[in-house]
């Protein structure tokens, strides 16, 4: 290993230790990530529960688990579960787009601002 590899990993370990300077470009960053996480945390938690729960329907239709649990027209039933699953992963990305414009409208004017500053220098 020559001496530049080695200043280059000594530079490398160094700037983990250090403290790092809070720049706007931090702060937009993370005004940024204040807006969309609420939105995607949502989605992905319901959207996975309205998958479960279509899967859920599907898995009753076409398997012998509702006879096993005692649910005498598992046809009916699962075909309603199912439905009602895949209706929550239909309107899943609607409500998402809803909470992500109502935080954008929250969050725009600081976002803006911060970015014109930015724009600027």
């Amino acid at each position: 290993m020559n001496r530049n590899d080695q200043k280059f990993i000594v530079e490398k370990i160094r700037t983990q230790y250090t403290e790092k300077e809070h720049t706007s470009l931090d702060e937009l960053k993370a005004l940024d990530a204040k807006v969309k996480r609420p939105a995607n945390v949502f989605a992905y938690i319901f959207g996975t529960v309205g998958a479960i729960i279509m899967g859920s329907g599907m898995s009753l239709v076409m398997t012998d688990v509702a006879q096993t649990v005692g649910i005498e027209n598992s046809m009916v039933f699962g075909i309603v579960i199912g439905v009602a699953g895949l209706a929550m992963t239909i309107i899943n990305y609607p409500i998402y787009k809803g909470i992500l414009g109502s935080r954008r409208k929250k969050y725009a004017d600081k976002i803006i601002a911060l970015s014109e500053r930015l724009m600027e220098d």
